[in-house]
């Protein structure tokens, strides 16, 4: 059935003589819009009616042409009158007229519509009917909330958000995330995201791919990521919880994807402080099974080794003890020449270590007796001079330069972090002890040295122990 009606051989809304098919293609392109069209001619007699409008009210197209407005069927007749006399007003109106009011659906329902009419003019300019577009308000009120929370999304949202099309690239961003990401919302569009990020960028694209092949995923994603364009000028590392939506279009049949909307917020600050907690709690227990193991050793020397294997899971990759030589380390740790004033040289003798080339657990040396060869300002003895801790690294050298700067100190060649600490017992500055990371870890940083010292003051009061009884 066709969405129009042709009175004799002149359509009232269209040309005095239509090509041949031209009504057909008038009702296909009618029915295929998606919102609920009708029309009336000047006498009020309504000559079109598409599906949709169908849809909604339930009256077909054969029962709505022909009828002379809505009263008696599509609204109750006590507004009847305000409704017909509300649309084709319009024909004497300029522009768009946009009204509310109910009207009955066929089976004695009420839905309240938003309608935009107009007129619609005839050869010599006058008008000759009203076309009225119509849609249920709460879809036209759900259309309204969709734009204003899109657009409270891309401005006042205190999350990142990120449009990315098919091609992995911004499409759209707000401006939380154009701060994330250090550069303008404009600069970041259609650049790889490569450019935007270091680390972390492998895994939020494989993360994006998939969103787009399978759908999104169950939770959120929590992603470590450097920021290349950082204000201090070295990539930024931060830690985003990340959501995503795969977006498709609304208006296709079959779902075609327009790209992935990417949601995250910055838990950079919560993740640290987890983790500290988190790592404060392990080497609590540490301690606590050291201790425990430690007691159940007869040899002291045996149990100072027993503490720092304990200490090292975790924390470093090699221990070493170096003991004062001769027992000259006294009470300000210099050992001192008496009256003279003049300092003597610190000398350290090599008591246990971890093995060099692999893992392994800290075993005593063999007793020569022979001092260590420690270069002039090196760690070791500066440590037991300052009598407190003294951190050291190779940074971001080369390999090779790496290997170089960790022989010439007398550690082992995989050494690029290092962290010493003064072994005090009963006043007395017995040595020191060398913590050692290789390139996989970070530098030793403040919280490292606090607990290294407990691990050394442990360690310390074992050797003392051995010292006295001699062992």
């Amino acid at each position: 059935m066709s969405a129009s009606r042709r009175s004799g051989t002149t359509d009232e809304l269209g040309p005095e003589e239509p090509e041949p098919g031209g009504a057909e293609l008038l009702a296909a392109l009618l029915d295929g819009m998606d919102a609920a069209l009708c029309a009336f001619d000047a006498d009020g007699v309504v000559t079109h009616w598409n599906r949709e409008a169908e849809r909604i009210l339930g009256w077909s197209a054969a029962e709505a042409v022909g009828r002379r407005g809505f009263a008696g069927w599509a609204v109750r007749t006590a507004d009847a009158e305000e409704v017909e006399a509300r649309l084709l007003s319009a024909m004497e109106a300029p522009g768009r007229q946009v009204h509310e009011f109910a009207l009955l659906t066929k089976d004695g329902g009420r839905v309240l519509v938003r309608t935009q009419s107009a007129a619609v003019r005839g050869g010599d300019g006058k008008p000759a009917g009203v076309y009225c577009a119509f849609s249920e308000v709460h879809a036209q009120i759900d259309l309204e909330r969709s734009i204003a929370l899109s657009e409270a999304l891309f401005e006042n949202a205190s999350w990142g958000v990120v449009l990315v099309d098919a091609d992995l690239r911004p499409a759209v961003v707000n401006e939380h995330a154009a701060r994330a990401l250090g550069m303008g919302r404009t600069a970041v569009l259609g650049r790889p995201l490569g450019d935007l990020l270091g680390q972390g960028v492998e895994e939020l694209e494989s993360a994006l791919s998939h969103v787009l092949a399978e759908g999104a995923p169950p939770a959120p994603a929590e992603m470590w990521v450097s920021v290349r364009a950082s204000e201090s000028g070295e990539p930024e590392r931060r830690c985003w919880r990340s959501g995503f939506l795969r977006l498709a279009s609304p208006l296709a049949e079959e779902p075609v994807p327009l790209g992935v909307g990417w949601l995250f917020q910055d838990v950079t600050e919560a993740k640290q402080t987890e983790q500290e907690a988190a790592q404060l709690r392990f080497r609590s227990q540490q301690l606590h099974r050291a201790a425990r193991a430690a007691a159940e050793c007869e040899d002291p020397t045996e149990a100072a080794t027993v503490q720092l294997d304990f200490a090292l899971a975790g924390f470093a990759d090699h221990a070493l003890i170096d003991l004062v030589a001769g027992g000259s380390g006294g009470s300000g740790g210099s050992g001192g020449s008496g009256g003279s004033g003049d300092a003597e040289p610190v000398r350290l003798v090599r008591a246990a270590a971890t093995p060099a080339g692999a893992p392994g657990p800290c075993l005593p040396v063999a007793k020569a007796g022979l001092p260590v060869r420690y270069l002039e300002g090196h760690p070791a003895p500066q440590c037991v001079e300052r009598a407190g801790s003294v951190r050291a690294s190779a940074g971001a050298a080369a390999p090779e330069r790496a290997r170089e700067w960790a022989a010439a100190r007398q550690w082992p060649e995989d050494s690029v972090h290092a962290l010493c600490t003064v072994l005090r017992s009963r006043g007395r500055t017995l040595g020191v002890v060398t913590f050692l990371r290789g390139a996989s870890r970070t530098q030793f940083e403040r919280a490292d040295a606090t607990y290294a010292e407990s691990v050394s003051a442990r360690v310390a009061a074992s050797l003392d122990l051995a010292r006295v009884l001699g062992t």
